[in-house]
């Protein structure tokens, strides 16, 4: 009996997790990177001011941090970049990937050229 029921919770907490996370619309459905696994930066830039994000597609970036960016999206969506923020040191923000608008930075240091153009899939997208 006992087995039987952390089955059923395990099982209704899987469902739960996986409902809580969703797929958001594409911004693009390429982006250009240094590599076709987008792992390498292309770029450091400094942000010229703070961005609040509005779902969890995107990252905020407050004035004046640096950010690490590892694609630039194409098409429809040229006016984004991916990228990581981190403040001093793994300081209070963890390191994590999102987008954000490619006119709230400067470029400080060019890196890799983004010669290699990758598709977009879902997880490009997705929100947990």
């Amino acid at each position: 009996m006992a087995s039987r029921l952390w089955l059923l919770l395990s099982a209704g907490l899987l469902v739960a997790a996986c409902e809580a996370g969703r797929q958001m619309p594409k911004l693009s459905e390429k982006k250009l990177c240094a590599d076709s696994e987008c792992s390498h930066p292309i770029l450091i830039a400094r942000a010229l001011q703070d961005f609040y994000p509005g779902d969890c597609r995107f990252i905020p970036i407050r004035q004046g941090q640096l950010v690490y960016v590892y694609a630039m999206l194409k098409g429809r969506g040229n006016l984004f970049w991916a990228g990581s923020v981190q403040d001093s040191y793994y300081g209070e923000q963890e390191a994590r990937i999102g987008h954000f608008p490619s006119s709230v930075v400067e470029e400080t240091h060019a890196l890799t050229p983004a010669s290699t153009e990758v598709k977009t899939t879902k997880w490009d997208f997705y929100c947990n």
